[in-house]
Order: C-alpha cells, then structure tokens, then sequence
C-alpha cells in the first residue's frame, strides 16, 4: 500500500466516523457541526483525488454556507432533541 492509499482510507475512515457521530448526537448545534467536519473531510478527499473545483465548491457550499443554514435554523428552534 501506498501513502496514497492509506491517507484515503484514513479520511474515509474519518469521513464515516463524523457521519454516524452526526446521526447520533442528542445536541443538535453539535450534530451540526459534525456533519460541517464531516463535508470538510470530503472536500480534502476530493482535492486528493485531482478535483480541486469540486473540492472548492464543497468547502464553500457544503461546510461554509449548508453550515450556516442549519444554524440558523436550530437558533429558531430547540436545541436538544427529546
């Protein structure tokens, strides 16, 4: 195995980790930013992969702009889930 193949393991591993942390979460602002953690890893996966556009658009929309959204919309409702 190479250093290319072990890094992308390691951030798969991490990206499926940060995915089941996020369904799990009682908390619903840190569910929030599990998943935001979780589209930052993808979008370095994607860099990794030679598609540096798509790892830019993901990091925009999915970890900066998604992000805010879902803020946004916890700070109008309840935080904790029952």
């Amino acid at each position: 195995m190479d250093l290319f193949t072990i890094v992308s393991l390691i951030l798969i591993i991490i990206t499926i980790i940060t995915a089941i942390i996020a369904a799990e979460m009682k908390d619903l602002l840190s569910a929030a930013i599990a998943l935001g953690v979780m589209s930052l890893i993808v979008s370095i996966l994607f860099y990794i992969l030679q598609a540096p556009d798509v790892a830019i658009t993901e990091a925009a929309i999915g970890a900066a702009l998604s992000m805010a959204v879902i803020i946004f919309a916890i700070r109008s409702t309840k935080r904790w889930e029952k």
